[in-house]
């Protein structure tokens, strides 16, 4: 069974990877690592950031010097310690982030529109199903609250007007 989840989580796999690739002009793999930590966790210090990432301490304050001088972070003294540093995201890399998702939801909407509403719901139901039992045995894993309501089963297919370089925009709702 593993070996068929894993295969078959091939094409999500190469949608996600595909949205992070564009956004390697701007930042590395690393650094957008560190952006979607943040994100999660707004005011995170460096110490726990770097637990959280499961790297050195000094890689992840490198790591996020670049970032501050990219206009992708904001350092502030601690609200209770003012020797401690939180980390804060910039407008740019919410942008980022938004483009990010944005990018992933076009391609995954496409795809999706492809199957029937009965393989939706069922893929559906099986990933939240995944997320839970994922989260249960690592609890590092963030829980993230669905972007509103998305019925599956009101997912339609691509109008035959778009061609591949007008990518649609995303239906959510």
């Amino acid at each position: 069974m593993a070996a068929e989840v894993d295969a078959a989580a091939k094409a999500l796999l190469t949608v996600w990877e595909t949205a992070r690739e564009s956004t390697t002009s701007r930042v590395s793999g690393a650094q957008l690592r560190v952006v979607m930590v943040v994100e999660q966790h707004d005011g995170i210090n460096l110490r726990r950031l770097a637990n959280r990432l499961g790297m050195l301490l000094s890689s992840a304050s490198r790591l996020c010097d670049r970032l501050v001088a990219a206009g992708m972070l904001e350092r502030e003294p601690g609200r209770l310690d003012r020797r401690e540093i939180s980390l804060h995201l910039t407008v740019e890399s919410r942008r980022l982030l938004t483009e990010l998702r944005e990018h992933r939801r076009r391609r995954l909407t496409e795809i999706l529109a492809g199957m029937s509403p009965e393989g939706r719901d069922a893929l559906l139901r099986g990933l939240r199903e995944f997320d839970e039992a994922a989260r249960r045995q690592d609890e590092s894993i963030p829980y993230a609250e669905p972007p509103g309501p998305w019925p599956l089963a009101d997912v339609e297919p691509p109008p035959a007007e778009w061609t591949a370089d007008e990518p649609p925009a995303a239906r959510t709702a």
